[in-house]
């Protein structure tokens, strides 16, 4: 059996607000850490039938960036939905609301 890991290693500032996130997977290679602005981590814990998450991100994510980040996010959950559970409806439900949310904000930036 193949095994992989990835870290996350946060530097934080005097305040504990994130001022470097770097992550690194065992199987990227020798490219070493890869930096990051922000990032959403969650677990399901099926006995407790809850999730456990980490959101975190640095100064420098701009809200046009958090903005087009929770996109592809929201985008990508969409597939990922539909690939486990096979219900394209409620994938096209996700999508549908993804495109909703990044008009919104980016009419909200340009207010």
């Amino acid at each position: 059996m193949q095994k992989s890991s990835i870290t996350v290693d946060v530097t934080l500032d005097q305040d504990k607000v994130p001022q470097q996130i770097l992550w690194q997977a065992s199987s990227n290679g020798p490219e070493g850490p890869q930096a990051a602005k922000a990032m959403l981590l969650a677990f399901w814990d099926g006995q407790e039938k809850s999730a456990m998450r980490i959101d975190l991100w640095t100064k420098e994510m701009m809200v046009d960036e958090m903005g087009d980040f929770f996109y592809q996010m929201m985008m990508t959950m969409a597939d990922t939905y539909k690939r486990s559970t096979g219900q394209a409806e409620l994938s096209q439900a996700i999508q549908m609301f993804a495109g909703d949310f990044y008009k919104k904000s980016r009419e909200l930036l340009e207010k």
